[in-house]
């Protein structure tokens, strides 16, 4: 009778323990949960007001640049067409890696296939990161279901193939002609804009740079200063 009066007394501290984390948890996250309600009812409001009146905001914005800006125009020009490239790239390298992964994985007999190889789709967006975090979850699921054995790293190894195929020649055929990036320029930027805004700066990393290569690529150089002679001052 002692133990089980002690069991519950052990129970109910931890019954408590726990409710109390649920109730700070919830209250902490409140703000949070906020923002995110906001943002998914203004963001698109945005995107339509932005769709519906663009020429209305370009216009009232142009007249407050100068008159003369080829520069300017250069750069928008190129940033316009890569930034639709890349976009029109990504969705259709999310269509390949995830139909490629859920075909491979119904053949397979891995539990899951139509949400693991979304999640693999997705995870292209975000390039190295992506790839590195959704391996967990495929592994695990993979382990369960099949144990550590051939079945397992049968997985494993496809899975590798085509995260392999996706960024040594799917990447390159779809985005070499758009964005010509180098894959150390991109691992900069994911890190660099990933320090400054998190989340949101890994997911722009690529168009960020984009943009930063565009301003370079039509950033005036001065040629090099001519020689002087023995005659001249």
């Amino acid at each position: 009778m002692q133990a089980v009066s002690s069991l519950y007394e052990q129970v109910n501290t931890e019954v408590g323990h726990i409710t109390q984390w649920l109730v700070s948890f919830s209250l902490s996250s409140i703000p949070d949960l906020v923002a995110l309600l906001i943002y998914m009812v203004l963001v698109p409001i945005l995107v339509f007001f932005f769709l519906k009146d663009r020429e209305v905001l370009l216009g009232a914005i142009s007249r407050l640049l100068p008159p003369q800006r080829p520069m300017m125009l250069q750069i928008w020009h190129e940033v316009n067409l890569q930034c639709a490239n890349y976009v029109r790239g990504k969705a259709l390298e999310i269509l390949i890696v995830g139909g490629t992964t859920y075909v491979a994985f119904k053949l397979l007999g891995v539990p899951y296939a139509a949400l693991l190889s979304l999640l693999i789709g997705l995870s292209v967006v975000i390039p190295y990161i992506g790839a590195a975090v959704v391996t967990i979850p495929v592994a695990v699921i993979a382990l369960f279901a099949f144990g550590w054995g051939s079945h397992f790293i049968w997985v494993m190894v496809i899975y590798g193939v085509i995260q392999a195929l996706d960024g040594n020649v799917l990447v390159p055929v779809l985005f070499s002609e758009v964005n010509n990036l180098h894959p150390v320029v991109i691992i900069i930027s994911v890190l660099f804009f990933g320090g400054i805004w998190g989340l949101w700066g890994v997911f722009f990393a690529i168009p960020l740079a984009t943009m930063l290569k565009a301003v370079f690529s039509a950033w005036p150089v001065k040629g090099p200063l001519p020689s002087t002679t023995s005659g001249q001052v």
